[in-house]
């Protein structure tokens, strides 16, 4: 098998794959030495009994606990997840905007809430809107997490939008400019879309961030999975294993999603694959880190012909 030096990386001679082979051996078996110790301590204190894992063959279990604290989880993820897309549009064109006063108060806004970190923003909006009732009892933890993770996710994703559309050519505006375009078609049809597309794997990443923020909400009473977990812990008396499922759940949740955003970024670098997501993406072998995206080779869709050709 050949291999091929780039910029960054120098393929490794035979001495040098000879030591990661036998780093690589003595570190997976120091690995298991350390899981076998834990597993031991585990089962000295009683957490490894058949008992503890059975509860999960409960249909109780699933109905009481653990789906109602995926549901409330999606729920808070899914909903703060478009509020922060519209509230990181609307504050990251604005950021761009030719008007002075909006400029600077959309860059106060981002930047206020960029700095706050999510815990307290839930805590505060919390007791906010517990002193002047602007939700029922019964939906206040989910208002909080939604509205903090809203305001933190969507002034990351307004500085992720800014900073897309900052970086498109220049020519690009000159252009639209010279063609009698305003600042709002220009921002609409021409340098928008691109940006979005561009930084479509960033705004995936943040809404992955989401996602596992909705836990914080365990400090103001909401009950997602974690506290969903911690609660069907407590009653079976089986904390550890609870808490393990629950975070394997998460574990897989959060790994999907980000298989989608390298799959997303797969599809953007291969041109017009993009437009297919499930279109699959072929790939060069045998190849070091490369610093340009020549990983991936040019997609065609199927039935394509090469004009340059001269032979069928």
């Amino acid at each position: 098998m050949s291999t091929r030096a780039t910029v960054l990386y120098d393929a490794p001679g035979p001495k040098a794959v000879r030591f990661n082979r036998v780093l690589t051996v003595v570190t997976v078996v120091l690995l298991l030495l350390i899981l076998a110790f834990v597993l031991v301590k585990l089962n000295d204190g009683g957490q490894l009994d058949k008992a503890k894992w059975e509860i999960f063959f409960y249909g109780n279990t699933w109905t009481t606990y653990i789906l109602p604290g995926l549901f409330w989880t999606f729920a808070s993820a899914i909903v703060s997840i478009v509020l922060s897309l519209v509230f990181g549009a609307v504050f990251g064109i604005a950021r761009l905007s030719t008007i002075a006063p909006v400029r600077w108060f959309a860059g106060v806004v981002v930047e206020f809430f960029r700095s706050i970190p999510v815990l307290v923003l839930m805590i505060f909006t919390y007791a906010l809107f517990g002193h002047y009732a602007v939700f029922p009892s019964t939906y206040l933890g989910f208002a909080a997490v939604v509205t903090s993770l809203t305001l933190y996710n969507g002034s990351v994703i307004a500085e992720i939008l800014r900073s897309g559309i900052e970086s498109l050519p220049k020519g690009q505006s000159e252009a639209a400019s010279a063609l009698g375009l305003s600042w709002g078609q220009m921002m609409r049809k021409i340098l928008l879309p691109q940006a979005v597309a561009a930084m479509l794997p960033a705004i995936v990443s943040q809404m992955v961030i989401a996602l596992k923020d909705s836990a914080l909400g365990y400090g103001v009473n909401f009950v997602e999975v974690v506290r969903s977990g911690r609660q069907l812990g407590e009653f079976y008396g089986a904390m550890l294993p609870a808490l393990l499922v629950v975070a394997a759940i998460m574990i897989l949740i959060n790994f999907g999603l980000s298989k989608l955003a390298e799959r997303m970024e797969q599809q953007l670098r291969a041109g017009r694959a993009r437009r297919n997501i499930t279109a699959k993406v072929p790939h060069q072998k045998d190849q070091g880190l490369e610093t340009k995206d020549s990983v991936n080779v040019d997609w065609h869709a199927e039935g394509h012909k090469d004009l340059r050709s001269t032979t069928d």
